[in-house]
């Protein structure tokens, strides 16, 4: 129990079917066939209808979230939306980490320790952390799975594909219809990781993938349509004359002249004979860029909560992000999937190789999505707050007082730690007597 109550445990936990397989039996199958995948072959739906928006609706509330992630991996075909997502995405999850708690567990953690590469992407690689994300800003829920990895103390976390995410409403328990059955879904047991930025409680209805399936939906249909109007409507009809008198085969040999119009074709006619384009005068495309125009608009302002320039510039940058993403939402986004690293994730790692009782203090991760111009302003304001620290100081010698530093350090928002050994000043007297000019002063 402390162990479940330390890695947050806390819901889906009701006691699986004696007839589910053990994780123990999934290896065993896993290594025997399938070549490891737990997944099943994914089916690609290539033609979606509003009426398929309102099935996945109610399969979705039934917990059946298939029609609804397939209704999501078909949208990502759209190059507006797959850009704006990513950016969203896989430009915060490559923004800079900051790790907090046990000195050694932090320094295992982070880049150029260890490890060349960070131990931390090794075992929740930022592809996989990018994917997850995308699939909980979706469907509210997203789920992946960390595999062992012969030779070393940590696992690698795999994204699963959410089509086959099963809640039962009378278990409150996930599922996942892998290939070899249903395999009950415990987050945080070592195996399973459920990242539900929706809510623990119907995560798919606080998903964005509704109004993201109906903007997209629409926007298929007009290109469609659009596509359809210029195929027959775009190019003019080539109209030939030929006079009245004129005879069958004059006509005929006439028409196929004309048929065989190409780039600079020329046409000697005599009086009588005629050729003219035939165009439409109809405006009816101008509703499908309209609707396709409109529909970009809804996608993007899904993702990124605010219209923005989707052209891109000369590469990304981690400042890039904060110019298309609202802060507020890249914010939600990564703190969601910190809260799932560090309780689905990271307790592992340090379980294996500092024990159980390391989860006390043990190390957790956040993403620093506080943008450029913001960090300069604070370190303007840091430097400003540090020489006026100074500066008091100065001025209350006389009178032999000083700031309270930890006082001062709270209203500025500044961790104090102790000083180590060895670093300058350690030759200072914990408390240093007053100087005789101060004793002279408190006398005077």
């Amino acid at each position: 129990m402390r162990v479940a109550a330390l890695l947050g445990i806390s819901t889906y936990v009701s006691p699986p079917p004696s007839a589910s397989p053990t994780l123990e039996s999934i290896e065993e199958i896993r290594k025997t066939a399938y070549g490891g995948q737990l997944s099943p072959q994914p089916f690609t739906q290539t033609r979606w209808h509003l009426r398929d928006l309102e099935q996945a609706e109610q399969d979705a509330d039934g917990g059946d979230l298939y029609m609804a992630a397939q209704l999501m991996r078909s949208a990502r075909k759209d190059g507006v939306y797959s850009g704006v997502l990513s950016t969203r995405t896989g430009g915060l999850v490559r923004l800079p980490k900051r790790f907090r708690g046990r000195k050694e567990i932090v320094k295992a953690l982070e880049v150029g320790n260890d490890n060349v590469r960070s131990v931390f992407d090794e075992m929740l690689p930022p592809q996989e952390l990018a994917l997850m994300a995308k699939d909980g800003f979706e469907l509210g829920v997203a789920v992946g799975e960390l595999v062992p990895v012969a030779g070393r103390d940590y696992p690698v976390l795999v994204r699963l594909d959410p089509s086959w995410l099963l809640y039962r409403w009378a278990e409150n328990r996930w599922y996942y219809r892998s290939v070899v059955g249903n395999l009950p879904i415990t987050p945080g047991d070592g195996r399973w990781v459920l990242h539900t930025p929706g809510g623990r409680v119907a995560p798919w209805q606080n998903g964005a993938w509704r109004a993201i399936a109906r903007d997209w939906i629409d926007k298929e249909h007009a290109r469609l349509h659009k596509a359809n109007w210029e195929g027959k409507l775009a190019n003019p009809a080539r109209v030939a004359v030929a006079p009245q008198g004129a005879s069958d085969a004059h006509k005929q040999n006439w028409f196929k002249a004309v048929m065989a119009w190409g780039i600079n074709t020329v046409f000697g006619m005599t009086p009588g004979y005629d050729v003219k384009l035939l165009e439409s005068n109809g405006r009816g495309f101008e509703s499908y860029n309209t609707t396709i125009d409109r529909a970009d608009k809804g996608l993007v302002i899904s993702v990124a909560g605010q219209v923005v320039t989707t052209d891109g510039g000369a590469g990304f940058q981690n400042s890039d992000i904060h110019k298309t993403i609202r802060a507020d939402l890249i914010k939600e986004t990564a703190d969601g999937l910190a809260y799932t690293a560090n309780t689905q994730c990271l307790p592992q790692f340090i379980i294996a190789r500092w024990g159980v009782d390391a989860l006390e203090d043990g190390a957790i991760v956040e993403w620093d999505v506080t943008p450029p111009k913001d960090r300069m302003s604070e370190g303007t304001s840091m430097q400003a707050a540090a020489n006026a620290l100074k500066g008091l100081n100065e001025a209350l010698e006389r009178y032999g007082k000083e700031i309270d530093i930890e006082e001062f350090a709270v209203r500025f928002g500044l961790r104090l730690i102790p000083r180590t050994a060895g670093e300058p000043g350690d030759e200072l007297e914990e408390n240093p007597a007053p100087s005789n000019d101060a004793e002279q002063r408190d006398a005077a």
